[in-house]
């Protein structure tokens, strides 16, 4: 029994540091992951300033442009060859990664576009009515510029502004079936029907009682 004893002894002594080497591997394991994990967190959830508007940086060029007021799919293609080509920013980098400078710089270039080589059926307001220039508007200054077309054409009492004043669809579509606003009648009930069906009768009858007065006479 005491050379069974003797054996447990000394077999525990031998596991116990490859235990202990076990241990402190996880554990720095452990500490690897918690330095990689919060890491990811923060570039998935970092938020960018662009033109405005608060843009996931873990997008990329071409899909972070395009989430500004007043930029489609098609002028954000033409602003990332443009980007890519004129400022040295490659396409596939995400907005989170550019540093301050660069989003001035691409800020620059959705104000002033056509400075940069876009062309100009892209832009959204050719032609201004006040400068003569073709110009591309975001965000906060293509809501103020609409706002005022809006009020131009109401104040001059075109009739596009009388149908802006009346809520009215004003692009010329139908308004038969969709668009109703105000107090408009919709389909009648049958038992709504069957009330206003005496009451039409009656007033139907009194010009024939007249028209065969007439005639006796």
């Amino acid at each position: 029994m005491a050379d069974k004893d003797e054996k447990d002894l000394q077999d525990a002594k031998k596991a116990e540091p490859q235990q202990k080497k076990k241990e402190e591997h996880k554990d720095a394991k452990k500490d690897e992951k918690e330095i990689k994990r919060p890491q990811k967190k923060d570039e998935r959830t970092s938020i960018v300033r662009l033109s405005g508007k608060d843009v996931n940086g873990s997008l990329n060029l071409e899909r972070a442009i395009d989430q500004v007021r007043g930029v489609g799919p098609n002028f954000s293609h033409s602003l990332v060859f443009a980007i890519e080509t004129r400022l040295n920013i490659p396409k596939s980098s995400n907005l989170g990664s550019l540093s301050e400078e660069q989003i001035e710089k691409i800020e620059g270039l959705l104000k002033s576009p056509g400075d940069f080589g876009i062309p100009k059926f892209l832009l959204n307001r050719q032609k201004d009515m006040e400068t003569g220039k073709d110009l591309h508007l975001v965000s906060n200054d293509l809501a103020f510029a609409t706002r005022q077309d809006v009020s131009r054409d109401m104040s001059l009492r075109t009739w596009r502004g009388h149908r802006h004043q009346y809520g009215q669809k004003v692009r010329g579509q139908r308004t038969r079936s969709t668009g109703r606003t105000g107090t408009t009648v919709g389909v009648i009930k049958k038992a709504e029907a069957a009330k206003a069906m005496p009451a039409s009768g009656g007033a139907a009858a009194k010009p024939t009682e007249s028209k065969k007065e007439e005639k006796k006479a």
